[in-house]
């Protein structure tokens, strides 16, 4: 496997908070706001029915067009950190991808399992031994967030900061009444319409992985993962 290089993207978690704007991403690099195909606005992480695969899905490329592609200067991983336990000392594995100015796609998983070709197909491309598949395309974006409606909670919790007192886990106390008054303003429109998907109609570039779990967890059942994107070597 060719050797990681220097981060442009920021790296986001298995889980997200939607960030106030009109993607679902966080705050990012210069570099990879300047290059869509580097920016990374979901990551997906789950077990197949039978617990013997795991499915990852890295979104780049927010609002893409049918003329948006996977670039050739940023290397696209996703790093699987497997461990016994909670708190426990984790062993990361290494699904790095990498795409050339004709969109083939060469993608390692670990040190033993390698493919390449066009992954556009719905099937995708996959190794002989079935361990690792791969397809990479244009599908629509998952994200549903009704930006107004948070854009609103924001404004609201920012006007009373400073009147707000904290636990010990720096979580803030709400009585019940403006508890509510949150939940409804994330649950409204503009002007108090019903809630609509933002992203309705977007799309995104998806990078979707299957790994055979024995791939991944070398150091025990307990399976974290995030992912990144880095200038290609």
């Amino acid at each position: 496997m060719k050797k990681s290089t220097p981060l442009i993207g920021l790296a986001i978690g298995a889980l997200l908070m939607p960030a106030i704007s009109l993607a679902a991403d966080h705050i990012d690099s210069p570099a990879a706001v300047a290059d869509p195909a580097a920016d990374i606005t979901d990551l997906f992480a789950w077990m197949s029915s039978d617990a013997s695969k795991v499915n990852l899905v890295l979104n780049v490329s927010p609002f893409a067009g049918t003329e948006s592609q996977f670039s050739d200067a940023v290397q696209y991983a996703f790093h699987v950190n497997s461990s016994a336990g909670y708190g426990e000392a984790q062993t990361e594995t290494l699904i790095v991808c990498e795409f050339d100015a004709a969109g083939t796609v060469e993608c390692w998983a670990g040190a033993d399992e390698y493919v390449t070709g066009d992954a556009s197909a719905e099937a995708g491309i996959a190794t002989e031994s079935g361990a690792l598949k791969v397809f990479a395309g244009l599908r629509n974006d998952p994200f549903f967030m009704e930006n107004t409606g948070f854009n609103t909670a924001v404004s609201t919790v920012i006007g009373a900061a400073s009147s707000l007192t904290f636990d010990e886990q720096g979580c803030p106390a709400l009585d019940e009444a403006t508890s509510n008054l949150l939940v409804g303003q994330l649950q409204s429109g503009a002007d108090g319409a019903a809630a609509t998907d933002t992203f309705a109609g977007s799309n995104v570039l998806s990078l979707v992985v299957q790994v055979d779990k024995s791939l991944v967890n070398s150091g025990g059942p307990l399976l974290s993962v995030w992912g990144s994107t880095h200038s290609a070597p």
